[in-house]
């Protein structure tokens, strides 16, 4: 879950502190019953179906869900000769998934015998997600990985002063940026256009895509000689949670020189 990365409470470097020491084990694993319904897609087939899923989040990774057996067509799902292990989990068993005329080689696992402390997983059926043709919670199709139920995106107006500078050059000049703060993450500031200078931007053919904000499209900077890539993305058709950056722009922070005033007058 998001509180277990970045700046979260739980993750790698926590923004804050508590009054006590948390000490956890050095395998952590929570699992919970997810309220979506949850379905995997290989091909045209439907290969799991449920409303009783469950959310597997390991420490720092994203989370995957598991399925009942009796959601499964495990009709589709024939052994593998692959084996892993996990720390906290133990051996996990692999099908591959066969669906009309798509095979996902090893793309199905199940931990059979796993330790006392993880027993919420026996048997549970797991799916390799890039592996699959399409994910949906509910009739959203999701991408990238499970939507955390504990990550919130907040988009914020402000009048503090953002300056962007590229070497010697400004980029970006704005008195009305809007702040991006996601769970665990870092602030992201996207601009309106008019304060950017597009004149030095290079259209990328780079795309990725976040389960929170959609598909973001990528710019390149250039100038004369210089050339930064993929150092500016925007959201053309964002998802609920990211309306608000909609066709804003946003600067690779950490490859450029940002600067924000505290916005008093």
């Amino acid at each position: 879950m998001t509180l277990t990365i970045g700046t979260a409470p739980f993750g790698s470097a926590p923004a804050g502190r508590f009054n006590f020491d948390p000490n956890p084990p050095e395998h952590v694993l929570h699992v919970e019953p997810s309220p979506r319904r949850v379905r995997v897609r290989l091909g045209h087939e439907t290969v799991a179906d449920s409303t009783d899923a469950r959310l597997l989040q390991p420490p720092g990774q994203t989370g995957l869900y598991l399925f009942p057996r009796e959601d499964v067509q495990m009709g589709l799902l024939h052994p593998s000769a692959r084996s892993a292990s996990a720390p906290a989990l133990g051996d996990a068993t692999f099908w591959t998934v066969r669906a009309g005329d798509r095979t996902a080689e090893d793309a199905a696992y199940s931990y059979e015998q796993p330790p006392e402390s993880a027993s919420m997983v026996k048997d549970l059926v797991a799916f390799v997600w890039d592996a699959m043709d399409a994910w949906f919670e509910e009739d959203e199709e999701v991408f990238v990985h499970p939507r955390d139920p504990y990550n919130r995106i907040d988009v914020l107006h402000t009048s503090r002063h953002l300056v962007a500078r590229w070497g010697d050059t400004v980029v970006a000049d704005s008195n009305r940026p809007r702040m991006l703060l996601e769970t665990g993450l870092g602030i992201r500031w996207y601009l309106p256009r008019e304060d950017v200078r597009t004149d030095l931007l290079a259209p990328s053919y780079t795309t990725t895509r976040c389960p929170y904000k959609g598909v973001a499209q990528y710019w390149t900077l250039r100038d004369g000689d210089r050339e930064e890539r993929d150092v500016v993305w925007s959201y053309p058709e964002p998802m609920h949670d990211a309306v608000a950056v909609r066709g804003l722009l946003c600067l690779f922070d950490e490859r450029l020189d940002v600067q924000v005033d505290d916005g008093r007058r």
